[in-house]
């Protein structure tokens, strides 16, 4: 059904971080073997180069522009900018810094090995350091009686916003 569209959109990782009873499924499957679990980033990075394999294989990028949005990343760990004893629950400034003390997520060198060895052009809408300087923007201090940390989820007006602007921006150059 993909096959010919103007456009496609794809993005990844969140449901990959789950584990345990938050897991959407029972099991993973690779060359006909079931595992009932597997180290998320293993299984990240075959799954992105089964989707890698597919775009190489069928887009025609005179016919279709892809678009891949970044890795969103998580703030459960206060070391992530500095302060370790933090978690985001009470945060409500971004961090402000010129370099993100945490580093880059695992999950966005997974993607950037898979682009890597794309054959067709795929824009990859990196929103990944722009998103861990927002610290602030999940709903555990905003939901009012949410229980528990939600680090995965962005509420606050300008992060998502901006991910928006900036897709519309790439599909319009």
């Amino acid at each position: 059904m993909w096959k010919g569209a103007n456009v496609l959109i794809f993005n990844s990782w969140h449901w990959w971080t789950h584990t345990g009873r938050d897991q959407p499924w029972d099991y993973i499957e690779e060359g006909g073997k079931l595992y009932n679990d597997m180290n998320r980033l293993v299984a990240y990075y075959k799954g992105m180069t089964t989707w890698s394999r597919w775009v190489n294989r069928f887009v025609d990028p005179s016919k279709t522009k892809v678009v891949f949005q970044g890795v969103s990343p998580v703030h459960f760990e206060g070391w992530e900018w500095n302060e370790p004893s933090k978690t985001c629950k009470s945060e409500t400034q971004p961090f402000f810094g010129i370099r993100y003390p945490g580093g880059t997520p695992l999950a966005s060198v997974v993607i950037n090995k898979v682009f890597a060895r794309l054959k067709k052009p795929v824009y990859l809408l990196d929103i990944t350091t722009l998103s861990q300087y927002r610290k602030d923007a999940h709903p555990t201090y905003y939901s009012g009686n949410h229980i528990g940390l939600d680090c995965s989820h962005w509420c606050l007006p300008g992060l998502p916003d901006t991910w928006n602007i900036l897709l519309y921006a790439a599909l319009s150059g």
